[in-house]
């Protein structure tokens, strides 16, 4: 899931820090690193790129020639209902756009423990999280959900408790939403899976 790299709508906590035109170039570098994983490790015909802020995107047109991949616009609503959307009919999963630790071998391994629970994740350090697996979809898993806190995880933890249902969280990530997680990110190694994922230096 990822909204077109569109200045000033796309990463604007980085902003204050290095501008709007660099954090959509920053959006634009994750998201291809996120494709090329995903590449990685499934075959096209399983991928969807959803799109947001502008379907018909220069870039997402680019990406989902380069790896022959769908590409449906997101559903209305907020976050929650953009998602349940998304991961209808399951078994499916979604992951985010601005998660450079994500690998295929990682991918690989939510895939795996999907068929032997219920749901996955990838809790994110902030709270949030990075990728959701789910066998069936449940409206209380998306509904009342405080999208964009802290307590993202720890909310649907609590549904996936008041279900009965099993949960594999592989790994513990971080994204890039802040200046502190834009320092992070550039002092990591670069990406094997595309050329242009590390920020340029002029990004402060």
């Amino acid at each position: 899931m990822a909204k077109a790299p569109i200045p000033g709508s796309v990463k604007t906590r980085l902003m204050p820090g290095c501008g709007a035109e660099e954090a959509a170039r920053i959006h634009a570098d994750l998201l291809r690193h996120t494709l090329a994983v995903a590449c990685a490790a499934l075959p096209a015909k399983r991928i969807t790129l959803w799109t947001a802020l502008e379907h018909e995107h220069p870039l997402f047109l680019e990406l989902a020639t380069k790896h022959g991949i769908a590409r449906h616009a997101q559903n209305e609503g907020d976050l929650g209902e953009r998602m349940r959307f998304a991961l209808t009919p399951g078994p499916a999963m979604v992951i985010g756009s601005d998660c450079p630790t994500l690998t295929p071998e990682l991918l690989h391994t939510c895939i795996q423990a999907l068929a032997t629970h219920d749901a996955v994740c990838l809790p994110a350090e902030d709270g949030g999280y990075a990728l959701l697996g789910l066998h069936e979809v449940h409206p209380s898993l998306f509904t009342d959900i405080d999208w964009g806190s802290e307590r993202v995880m720890t909310q649907t933890r609590q549904r996936l408790d008041a279900l009965g249902w099993r949960l594999a969280c592989p790994a513990t990530v971080w994204d890039v939403d802040r200046p502190d997680d834009l320092r992070r990110w550039r002092q990591a190694s670069r990406s094997p899976y595309t050329t242009s994922l590390s920020p340029s230096d002029d990004a402060q």
